[in-house]
């Protein structure tokens, strides 16, 4: 299982039984790149951790505990002691991304994630024994129908079961509910928005190895880029930038003139029509989906990726705005604030099987850790506590109008209030792939095959790459396993 993984810790490999328990690592060491090795235990070497992704507090949870218990200058390790101190309790008071498993030589063992499920976690069951795994490619062929999502936001015990753990923030919107929702928001508002993402993309740039942005040319990654930009500047530093696109496609155009703007050392890449098509299948079993949607973005994602890493280990991405402030165009067919607040809650809580399951499989392919600061339970806490009257399209209000409006100034006027584009739209993927994989199979394969999955196969196009997918993957039960996105 662990070889199967080795793409995603290119910085060592070890493994440890610990009681009846076995815990393994491919790990990225990124806060303390000299004594972060996993499995990470405890200085009586009776407790061990394993983890994936990045706690955020850490630094207050080492003051609170003492320095002087602590053995390492990992993030993790924080996660480790707090367990020590306060038991399961500690899960929640973690600040950040993160799936983790501890062992103990006394049989204890605790199994938890974050509450949006930025980091990624997997289980099965079969009698007695419970295995975990950051990829679904890790478990064995006998293993996969039993496969499932391990569920955000919870802690599981062998005696206690799933147990609610780290909590989801607030959802209900709660602030300035006497505003009508055609008048404008205070300037407070779009002055605490613009302050809770820079604090967010600061501690998004916190690594003791060197950290780049994923330049779409998108508003989302522009506004990262503007801010981590001039955050490294005040530290006398240049962020580098990466973008990639088909010659002078739309999203490489805008990357080009943000990453001029903001003063970035930029990289990009161009590439043909016939090297998208060609990587596909490798696309595919990297992404561990189907779903044409993240198919299309996946391949740009992959080639940027791989750009970024001959470069640094940490790559911060724009993804969480059009979740958190209404960017999706589907999102525009709403015409009440209650029905967009309820679609946009119920997006974010499918994100682990969707966007962010990109993300990870993408970035984790090319050895990088990635960072999603709009998705800081900072962000979250405030975009959802707003009144969503305030994220309706209108004649005067594009898309994602107030995080627009929170970083006027910040971007030239064509990138800042450009028209959404999809990461496929913008490169020149959807069309390209669409029209190449509609011809992989045909309408009668269509119709014969089309039920093997519920909702069923809708595509010739994703037809093409279901059939890439079970052979890669043969045997994962893909109703429980696989996020699709259900748009037309």
């Amino acid at each position: 299982m662990l070889g199967r993984m080795a793409h995603r810790g290119p910085d060592g490999s070890q493994s440890r039984q610990v009681g009846d328990s076995w815990l393994g690592s491919q790990y990225l060491s990124i806060t303390d790149p000299e004594g972060g090795a996993q499995p990470l235990g405890d200085v009586q070497q009776s407790v061990w951790l394993v983890g994936d992704g990045r706690i955020y507090n850490y630094r207050r949870v080492r003051q609170e505990l003492g320095e002087d218990r602590f053995r390492t200058r990992s993030d993790l390790e924080a996660a480790l002691q707090l367990y020590l101190e306060r038991g399961l309790p500690a899960f929640s008071q973690l600040w950040g991304n993160f799936a983790l498993v501890l062992a103990a030589e006394d049989g204890r063992f605790v199994a938890t994630r974050d509450a949006l499920g930025i980091a990624p976690l997997y289980w099965a069951k079969r009698g007695e024994t419970v295995l975990f795994a950051s990829e679904l490619k890790a478990f064995d062929d006998e293993w996969r129908p039993a496969v499932e999502p391990f569920p955000p936001g919870h802690v599981w015990t062998p005696e206690g079961g799933l147990i609610t753990g780290p909590t989801f923030p607030g959802t209900t919107p709660v602030l300035l509910n006497s505003r009508a929702p055609y008048e404008e928001p205070p300037a407070w508002v779009f002055d605490a928005l613009r302050d809770t993402v820079i604090r967010a993309v600061e501690r998004s740039l916190d690594a003791a190895v060197p950290v780049g942005v994923l330049l779409s040319g998108g508003v989302d990654s522009s506004i990262v880029t503007a801010v981590a930009a001039k955050l490294a500047a005040d530290r006398g530093m240049t962020i580098p930038t990466f973008a990639v696109g088909m010659q002078d496609s739309g999203d490489l155009q805008a990357a080009r003139m943000v990453a001029e703007h903001a003063g970035t050392d930029h990289h990009e890449l161009t590439y043909t029509a016939d090297d998208a098509i060609a990587l596909v299948p490798q696309i595919v079993a990297e992404l561990e989906s189907f779903d044409p949607t993240l198919v299309h973005s996946a391949v740009p994602h992959h080639m940027v990726s791989e750009l970024a890493a001959r470069h640094v280990k940490v790559v911060l991405a724009g993804e969480g705005a059009d979740e958190l402030f209404a960017g999706y165009a589907h999102y525009a067919e709403h015409k009440t604030g209650a029905a967009l607040h309820e679609d946009l809650l119920s997006t974010i809580e499918g994100m682990h099987i969707g966007g962010l399951q990109r993300v990870d499989r993408v970035a984790g392919a090319h050895g990088l850790e990635p960072r999603v600061p709009f998705l800081d339970l900072d962000v979250v806490e405030l975009a959802l506590a707003l009144p969503p009257e305030w994220k309706l399209t209108g004649p005067d209000r594009p898309a994602k109008w107030m995080l627009r409006r929170a970083f006027d100034g910040w971007l030239p006027d064509e990138v800042l209030w450009r028209r959404k584009e999809q990461f496929g739209q913008g490169t020149g993927m959807n069309e390209v792939l669409r029209e190449h994989f509609e011809h992989a199979a045909t309408e009668q394969d269509l119709r014969e095959e089309a039920d093997v999955v519920d909702p069923p196969l809708r595509t010739r196009e994703e037809l093409a790459y279901y059939r890439m997918f079970t052979d890669t993957l043969p045997g994962i039960n893909v109703g429980r396993t696989i996020g699709r996105f259900v748009e037309a």
